[in-house]
């Protein structure tokens, strides 16, 4: 299976047939589908970069179900892909043969502890599902992705997924209490605990969270929730480049760091994709600027004055010459407005041709040197290249996409792929960086992971992959 794969026919051989008929029995005939055109769209990374096969889509609806057919795979020493909503970036949900095991029907809110700030759920619900019910609740579930429409938590938790609120909420990790996890021996690991304190041994949750499911199926966890902000002050503000966005991010968080839940930086060229390619997008401002941070403040309390608490830290900043522009949101709509330029980033790339992507993270001293030397870099070997550096500014981790030259076509630009990736990743190396913030390693990163991760740590993980799955039947070929 390559980048460059073409989708491949799934056929049930006799070899599986007997294995088929098992799971038949187990979970309906309606929820194994061995046809090709109905596996089609779970073959397929969202990017388009891997194309993959199997002789089996499975999708149970309880975690009692998925424990059958993870002993029954298990037992012909068949591999199992587990897989959300399939908007994985890495190729970490594409199968290589074996069956493909989904959550989707697994999609109940199983229940909310408003007392205790917490909501249990499957790990098939949609991730916009949940945030709604923890709305309906008066509450905040905080994770906000692009693909929240379509993502599922399980997914989120197997990557360890980041978002735009990581600033003030953190990620993935640092939203769950409790797991309940399908073993590869088909056993349940039944954690589904809402404690914030329990201090009795291993923390044994924290293996499955950003195991890519290569540990283990996800099919519930307790979920912290936090109140519900009432009131935001949003604003779009241009500057010079990343020094002085980092200045301006140091400035909001000693001035603002209660309610400062985002701080988000894009560079002239990723705005004005958008620009060109998003519906009803604008340009708010009169000029154009070679940088803008898109900044919000949060609160749950309804007399807290956020907007002339924004407006004061601006306005030290223009005294202090680190911004140039700035416009604050005055309606729902126009804060809105603001954020659709940075939701629409991702896709707005697509409309200009072929990227190499890399999500990285550094530490947030060492991000204005990081973009300032990377792109350096990458334009040394290639000139004509539209480097595209946007991202979650305030917690390190920054999306440092590179689009083709104009004149450049997409197979050319892509062979390019390792030479970007050794450039790129070489820096973040020397700057004690991630090569990996929030999407993972899945297939993409793999060979990168051997070449930057900590040899001890690297057989930490072989040794605990070996002993939760001495077969090697769960998402084989991931990670490791």
């Amino acid at each position: 299976m390559s980048p460059t794969a073409h989708p491949s026919a799934a056929i049930v051989t006799e070899d599986h047939s007997a294995l088929i008929a098992k799971l038949t029995d187990a979970i309906g005939a309606a929820y194994v589908q061995t046809d090709p055109a109905d596996m089609a769209g779970r073959l397929v990374e969202d990017r388009g970069l891997y194309t993959g096969t199997a002789i089996a889509l499975l999708r149970p609806g309880s975690t009692d179900e998925v424990a059958t057919c993870v002993r029954l795979c298990a037992a012909a020493g068949v591999a199992i892909v587990p897989q959300g909503g399939n908007t994985g970036l890495v190729g970490g949900g594409v199968a290589d043969g074996g069956v493909i095991l989904t959550t989707d029907r697994l999609n109940r809110i199983r229940s909310v502890d408003a007392t205790n700030a917490t909501m249990t759920v499957d790990a098939g619900c949609i991730l916009a599902n949940i945030q709604q019910a923890a709305d309906d609740a008066d509450a905040l579930f905080p994770l906000s992705l692009a693909s929240e429409g379509s993502c599922q938590i399980g997914g989120n938790l197997a990557t360890n997924a980041g978002g735009t609120a990581v600033l003030r909420y953190g990620n993935m990790r640092d939203l769950v209490l409790g797991l309940e996890v399908v073993l590869p021996d088909g056993r349940v690991l039944n954690d589904l605990n809402g404690l914030r304190k329990n201090n009795t041994g291993y923390d044994l949750r924290n293996l499955f969270i950003g195991a890519e499911g290569t540990l283990g199926i996800i099919t519930a966890a307790v979920l912290k929730l936090f109140p519900k902000p009432v009131t935001r002050a949003t604003a779009l503000v241009a500057c010079d480049g990343p020094d002085a966005a980092l200045a301006l991010y140091a400035r909001m968080r000693a001035q603002n760091a209660d309610t400062l839940s985002t701080f988000e930086y894009v560079e002239r060229m990723a705005l004005q994709m958008v620009l060109d390619h998003a519906p009803g997008c604008t340009d708010p401002m009169a000029e154009a600027h070679p940088a803008y941070c898109l900044i919000e403040l949060t609160s749950a309390n309804a007399a807290d004055t956020l907007d002339a608490r924004m407006e004061t830290a601006l306005e030290a900043a223009f005294e202090a010459g680190e911004i140039h522009d700035a416009v604050i949101g005055a309606s729902e709509a126009q804060k809105d407005a603001l954020w659709a330029l940075r939701e629409h980033l991702s896709e707005s790339q697509k409309p200009e041709g072929a990227s190499i992507k890399h999500d990285v993270s550094v530490p947030v001293s060492r991000v204005a040197d990081f973009i300032t030397t990377a792109k350096a870099a990458c334009l040394a070997h290639m000139p004509d290249l539209r480097p595209c550096p946007f991202g979650h500014f305030g917690d390190g981790n920054l999306h440092f996409n590179l689009s083709r030259p104009v004149t450049m076509d997409d197979a050319t630009f892509l062979a390019e792929y390792p030479t970007f990736n050794r450039i790129v990743h070489d820096i973040v190396h020397q700057m004690d960086g991630s090569i990996s913030a929030e999407h993972g390693i899945g297939q993409v990163k793999r060979a990168e992971l051997r070449r930057y991760k900590d040899p001890v740590a690297l057989e930490l993980m072989q040794q605990l992959k070996s002993a939760l799955d001495p077969a090697n039947i769960m998402n084989p070929g991931k990670v490791l």
